[in-house]
């Protein structure tokens, strides 16, 4: 895990997945890679048959195959002019060590097989996909990143603000323990205060649970607020966040078995949909 990844494919939220990797990429002192993937457009069927003769059908099919060739080469060059823009703005940023690189084929599968060396992933809630910008629509392409990849990933929504504080979805589950330890001993969110959040589990036990949080936290030399919660989940969640003007959510996730259902109407899929500010999901 040697680097920070940040996927760019041009769409309106280029610009925040850029700043917010530069900020991981400086956090981690690690160096930045700008991933930018040319997926094969889908392909088009034309009906060559009939009254159309043999040798003006060739001529047809050369044709095409000419323009198909010429588009793919345009891609290519866009790709490269993205990428080094993208490049500019993590050297203004302050990022001295930037690579870029441009694949063929699937996003999920380029970020897989690049994922040994990924120490954090960074992209966009909505990305190429979406010429339309919606508030709580979710990429195609980052939904099914999720399911493929382990590493943590940084979802940017809306104008990236580099955090003051960041507050922890906590529910005493073996995932959220796991994520509080990746945090915890990580300096990326080193120095900033952080609020503790449990919803609807008010029972002694969670309780407890979250106060051993909530020490953690504190001997790894956090500033941490505890705050219990009830009511529906998301919406207590973001009215927090929201009142406590607090920048960066984390959240831990589920593993692979129940990546498909925590995008089919979850918690974790509703905060991924509805939140204006960057989200950290942790397995």
């Amino acid at each position: 895990m040697n680097q920070i990844t940040a996927c760019i494919d041009g769409s309106n939220g280029t610009t925040a997945v850029c700043a917010a990797a530069s900020w991981v990429s400086q956090q981690l002192e690690k160096p930045l890679c700008l991933l930018h993937v040319l997926e094969k457009p889908a392909g088009r069927e034309a009906d060559l048959s009939g009254s159309i003769g043999l040798g003006s059908r060739e001529h047809l099919l050369a044709q095409l195959s000419e323009l198909d060739a010429q588009r793919n080469k345009l891609a290519i060059e866009s790709g490269h002019l993205m990428l080094e823009a993208a490049k500019d703005c993590a050297h203004n940023a302050g990022v001295t060590e930037v690579s870029t690189l441009q694949r063929h084929g699937r996003l999920a599968r380029a970020v897989a097989e690049l994922e040994e060396e990924i120490r954090v992933l960074v992209m966009g809630r909505q990305g190429d996909d979406h010429s339309v910008p919606s508030d709580n629509a979710v990429g195609s392409h980052l939904e099914t990143v999720l399911r493929t990849v382990k590493c943590p990933v940084l979802v940017t929504a809306g104008e990236f603000v580099r955090p003051t504080s960041f507050m922890v979805a906590y529910d005493g589950s073996e995932p959220a323990q796991r994520a509080l330890a990746s945090y915890g001993n990580s300096p990326l969110l080193r120095g900033l205060p952080c609020h503790l959040v449990m919803v609807n589990h008010d029972d002694e036990a969670h309780k407890a649970q979250l106060e051993q949080a909530a020490g953690q936290l504190r001997e790894e030399g956090f500033e941490v607020t505890v705050a219990y919660l009830s009511g529906d989940v998301q919406s207590q969640l973001l009215a927090y966040q929201h009142k406590n003007s607090i920048n960066m959510i984390v959240m831990g996730a589920y593993g692979h078995s129940r990546i498909r259902q925590f995008f089919l109407g979850s918690h974790t899929r509703n905060m991924v949909s509805h939140t204006s500010v960057p989200l950290l999901l942790l397995r």
